[in-house]
């Protein structure tokens, strides 16, 4: 009897292995964030997405990636000082967001193998996000006004789009559509919508 477990956990474990394949893409992502009680901010960058299939069958997969994407944010917020008028407190600053998400994909993109003319994916998982975040402060007077930090915030996340074929094999066009809810002390909720090339 053990013999018989011990080999059916060694072919399951070598059509896993076998089944396997690495796949990537890149392209542009822009994020909109926001901090409980602040405004928005505006941030993009460039997109590396490399993804790991760890279960395959012809017309869906599981991966396992983390799509990378580093770039610039923009931030602007106005605040009042008596007898001074209005001022724009705004910055640029570096945006980072690295988030571990694990997908279901069907059709196109799915495998190296499927050469369906269009596909979509959904995933979930948990995400790190490095960012200038508007936040209203109170001060010691007890007057609220708003500020731009830079901090970083982790928490759940989630993806989900579609792929559309084109050329030959299994290249791709990908819009990707993503959301992290940050768990930290602001909590911000951090948007995106990407548009990737796969190869």
């Amino acid at each position: 009897m053990k013999k018989i477990i011990l080999s059916l956990v060694l072919f399951f474990t070598v059509g896993t292995i076998f089944g396997q394949s690495f796949m990537h893409g890149a392209g542009l992502t822009i994020f909109v964030g926001s901090a409980k009680g602040g405004d928005v901010t505006v941030g993009e960058g460039f997109t590396y997405y490399p993804r790991f299939n760890f279960l395959e069958t012809e017309s869906l997969s599981l991966s396992a990636g983390v799509p990378l994407t580093a770039g610039i944010s923009i931030s602007t917020n106005y605040y009042y000082s008596s007898g001074s008028g209005f001022y724009d407190n705004g910055s640029i600053g570096f945006v980072a967001n690295v988030p571990f998400i694990i997908s279901l994909n069907m059709g196109r993109g799915s495998t190296k193998d499927n050469m369906d003319k269009f596909g979509y994916f959904v995933g979930a998982g948990f995400g790190f996000h490095h960012g200038d975040f508007i936040t209203t402060e109170t001060d010691v007077y007890g007057y609220e006004y708003t500020d731009t930090k830079s901090t970083n915030a982790y928490g759940p996340a989630a993806n989900a789009g579609f792929r559309l074929g084109v050329g030959r094999a299994h290249k791709n066009i990908e819009v990707r559509f993503s959301y992290m809810k940050g768990i930290n002390e602001d909590k911000p909720n951090v948007f995106g919508v990407g548009a990737l090339f796969n190869f």
